[in-house]
């Protein structure tokens, strides 16, 4: 299975691997795909530190950055940021601490820094460490690539990608200077629209002109990632299926969540970030809807407000509120493996799938 964008990025097979997780990245890349990191919550010094290690553990193999750079943006500076958190808000997220007894921040400052806000100045920061690393891929989520990104990526011949979620987005990145758009449906994990990947992969292929596409969202298997190709895509972008692997740094209660959910316990809910994010539905997301809890304010307000509570549940454990952004087809997840163990059956059941439509043509 090679297609153009697989020649144009070296891979061997048309995976693409979306983690936080170094190691699921690193595994994705040996195997012949290609590993994304998904940089989005990490400064410029750690990201350095955590490229450094997947130089190392690549070995050789191309891999990619994803960065979360927003089309707007509320401003960078935290302290003018934090002065707009209704104390509504903050009164209220107080209370989730007290009723699933989550531990609190060791100290309040660490949680100010916890923030990391999403702005245009500590995107330019990620950008200079991550191409100095000189990845093959940087991608980059919430609307089409500043020029910054896109001038920098091209002087060093890097590919830039751009999510899209609607066929209306693909002008808005080509006229940016995407090389590659990434279709994700919206039974995919993380930030998503409302659009099917089935229904959306054939329009935006319509709409790019011959610009490659890659498609997210569904993707647990080879006979999704068959069907993928089968619509245009150039590659599948395949995130949630990589959660419950071994190398996955995952806490391990949440890993048994995710193993024992079926496809209806995710659910589309601004509470993680101020935007829509796929995630796994948990008493915690739960408490967001319930009769008298506040709308969850714009991003990166919402985010600011929420993420230490959240790093504290990942980092103990906490297992009533713990839970993880994840697509619809957690509902297959069914065992710990490892991700090359993963990767493989991907790629045979493609092959297979591939050739069981071929048996269906009369001689």
């Amino acid at each position: 299975m090679r297609t153009p964008l697989c020649d144009a990025l070296g891979l061997e097979f048309p995976i693409i691997g979306f983690s936080h997780c170094r190691d699921v990245v690193a595994a994705v890349s040996r195997n012949g795909g290609l590993g994304v990191l998904g940089a989005g919550g990490l400064d410029a010094d750690e990201l350095h530190q955590e490229l450094t290690q997947l130089d190392a553990e690549s070995h050789g193999r191309p891999y990619g950055v994803d960065l979360v750079i927003p089309a707007k943006t509320l401003g960078d500076d935290p302290e003018l940021l934090a002065a707009q958190i209704p104390q509504e808000h903050r009164a209220f997220v107080d209370g989730l601490y007290e009723r699933f007894a989550i531990p609190r921040p060791p100290d309040p400052r660490s949680a100010k820094e916890a923030w990391r806000v999403r702005g245009r100045r500590r995107a330019s920061e990620q950008v200079d460490v991550a191409l100095a690393h000189r990845p093959a891929l940087v991608a980059c989520a919430l609307g089409p690539p500043p020029s910054f990104v896109v001038d920098a990526a091209h002087e060093r011949g890097v590919l830039v990608a751009g999510l899209v979620g609607a066929p209306e987005h693909v002008p808005y990145q080509l006229a940016a200077g995407t090389d590659v758009l990434i279709a994700q449906g919206t039974e995919a994990g993380g930030h998503t629209g409302e659009i099917t990947t089935l229904v959306l992969v054939p329009q935006v292929v319509d709409a790019a002109a011959g610009t490659p596409v890659a498609a997210a969202g569904g993707i647990g298997d080879g006979r999704q990632l068959a069907a993928v190709l089968a619509l245009g895509a150039q590659a599948g972008w395949i995130g949630s299926l990589w959660l419950t692997t071994v190398e996955s740094d995952l806490h391990p209660a949440v890993k048994d969540k995710l193993l024992a959910a079926t496809s209806r316990d995710t659910v589309r809910s601004r509470c993680r970030t101020g935007k829509p994010v796929r995630q796994l539905r948990t008493p915690w997301v739960d408490a967001w809807e319930e009769p008298g809890a506040p709308a969850p304010l714009p991003t990166p307000l919402q985010q600011m407000l929420v993420r230490p509570q959240l790093e504290m549940i990942a980092r103990y454990g906490v297992s009533e509120p713990a839970g993880s952004a994840v697509g619809q087809i957690v509902g297959i997840l069914r065992e710990w493996t490892s991700a090359r163990t993963v990767f493989s059956e991907v790629v045979q059941g493609a092959l297979d799938a591939i050739d069981q439509v071929k048996g269906l043509i009369a001689p």
